[in-house]
């Protein structure tokens, strides 16, 4: 019996990704941000996002086992890679520029009495141009600087699988979907000025060097929904960054105001104890609005983070109740 099993990571720009400088030809219209991918994933929508100029880049490792009365006798690779392009818009025309796809790399399977592991790292560079100083040598680039995922998959003999981001660029945004195409991860931070300054040459998977991704659960559908729905509205809202090992919000304080997590993974402590972590994408601090105002819990900075202060008008109670009811406790 065969068992072919798959991972997905898209990597694209979200809104508010880039500060300073660089950002200035996304303010003026010239580049873009790239429009957030869908929750699932169907048959054929990678091949559709890249020609929409949806994403960076995507990685789609496939693999699969034959297993014959309990035990795995043959395996495989069959999965693939994917580029996207740029667009530039001057005016009411459009300039796109295909990125440069580089080597998909595959680690030897690791062959296990009941499993078997799948490594496989995908990426490339923008088309264009992008001069800069970088941190090393020769300490100054032409060509863009490098974006990638590497992708774990451990399929059993059963038929189970588990699935892992092992490492990832520091920049753009990586979204990871399951076999079924849910979306399941989320890299828990973006750092653009690392990546621009430190991705290339041998600090590159494709030279002798990975990064370690900070993971985090992806929020819920409603969160997403809400989070739509609030971004549409709080381009002016205040933002807030915290340091690692900074408090948002301290357990028992008044407060009156809700959070959305732009960046960053946030530890949700009570009573002296780490309950959860919440990512990208989550709303929190309803409970302290249900709750007669004081924070249920304290929310910690893992990593650096940035946040959008929302008032607690934004949203009404029945979309608060609702929210509170499908996670735990979260200040």
């Amino acid at each position: 019996m065969r068992f072919e099993v798959s991972v997905t990571a898209i990597s694209w720009i979200p809104s508010e990704a880039i500060a300073g400088l660089p950002k200035l030809p996304f303010e003026l219209g010239v580049g873009h941000y790239d429009e957030p991918p869908p929750d699932q994933l169907a048959p054929g929508d990678l091949e559709r996002l890249r020609d929409e100029d949806r994403f960076r880049e995507a990685n789609f490792l496939q693999a699969w086992v034959d297993v014959d009365e309990g035990k795995i006798v043959d395996h495989g690779y069959s999965g693939s890679g994917l580029v996207g392009s740029t667009t530039f818009r001057v005016g009411p025309k459009s300039i796109v520029v295909p990125g440069v796809a580089f080597e998909t790399l595959r680690a030897e399977p690791e062959v296990g009495g009941e499993s078997v592991r799948f490594v496989q790292t995908v990426g490339g560079r923008a088309g264009f141009p992008a001069p800069r100083r970088v941190s090393s040598k020769p300490f100054f680039r032409v060509h863009s600087a490098t974006a990638w995922t590497t992708l774990g998959l451990t399929i059993h003999a059963d038929g189970s699988s588990e699935h892992e981001l092992i490492g990832a660029s520091a920049f753009p945004r990586h979204w990871i979907y399951d076999d079924e195409g849910k979306l399941a991860l989320k890299s828990g931070t973006v750092d653009f000025k690392t990546w621009y300054r430190e991705s290339h040459g041998e600090r590159t998977p494709w030279g002798n060097e990975d990064s370690p991704a900070v993971v985090a659960a992806a929020e819920s559908e409603l969160e997403r929904q809400l989070s739509a729905q609030l971004m549409s509205n709080a381009k002016k809202s205040p933002r807030r960054s915290l340091k690692p090992g900074e408090a948002l919000v301290e357990q028992g304080q008044p407060g009156s105001d809700l959070y959305l997590i732009l960046d960053g993974v946030f530890v949700v402590e009570a009573n002296g104890e780490d309950l959860a972590e919440v990512g990208p994408g989550a709303i929190v601090g309803e409970q302290a609005l249900l709750q007669e105002g004081a924070r249920t819990a304290t929310l910690r900075a893992r990593t650096p983070a940035r946040v959008a202060v929302i008032e607690a008008d934004a949203l009404d109670t029945d979309a608060l109740s609702t929210l509170a009811g499908t996670r735990g406790r979260s200040s």
